[in-house]
């Protein structure tokens, strides 16, 4: 009886502890990630402005191949839509909300499974002498649950590790063009 109460005891500090540590968890998140490719801004623009072309180089794409996917809405800009739905992947949808041709393109990421979010992304493009420095963010609202995980999960490794891997194979693919 004794060790049954120990365990319950260590049990429930542990899970008092791991509140603790997710109540003091920041409100909000961003994650952000910059790369020089070796392309120019008009190369580099239209693989991100169109959702379609995003399979050629967006690591988020890649995980189940067998994901349902929808596109609609404007074929590229403002009011492009893809919806997705997978057992790896899970289900969401993004839209361009704007596009500033060769500049900027702010999207609204809503996932729907495993876990709902509803986040801003922006890729901005900036021209430089030996290329374009494009930067991929995305910022949003951190929900307690989602807090419990952060104290388990480093969200800005994560997901930064996929934005470095998107970059990379959107600057091999703006070069090949």
């Amino acid at each position: 009886m004794n060790a049954l109460l120990a365990i319950l005891v260590v049990a429930a500090i542990a899970v008092a502890i791991v509140l603790l540590l997710a109540a003091n968890k920041p409100d909000t998140f961003a994650v952000e990630r910059s790369v020089r490719l070796p392309a120019a801004a008009e190369r580099i623009f239209p693989l991100i402005d169109d959702l379609r072309r995003h399979e050629s180089w967006s690591p988020f794409d890649r995980p189940d191949p067998a994901t349902t996917k929808t596109h609609s809405g404007a074929a590229h800009g403002a009011g492009a839509l893809y919806r997705w739905h997978g057992d790896k992947a899970g289900a969401g949808q993004i839209e361009i909300t704007e596009s500033v041709p060769s500049s900027r393109i702010a999207m609204r990421l809503r996932m729907l499974k495993p876990i709902r979010s509803d986040n801003a992304i922006t890729f901005t493009l900036i021209p430089a002498a030996d290329g374009t420095d494009v930067t991929w963010a995305m910022h949003g609202d951190v929900p307690f649950p989602a807090k419990v995980m952060h104290v388990f999960l480093d969200m800005d490794r994560m997901v930064g590790t996929q934005f470095e891997r998107g970059l990379a194979e959107l600057g091999a693919l703006a070069a090949r063009q």
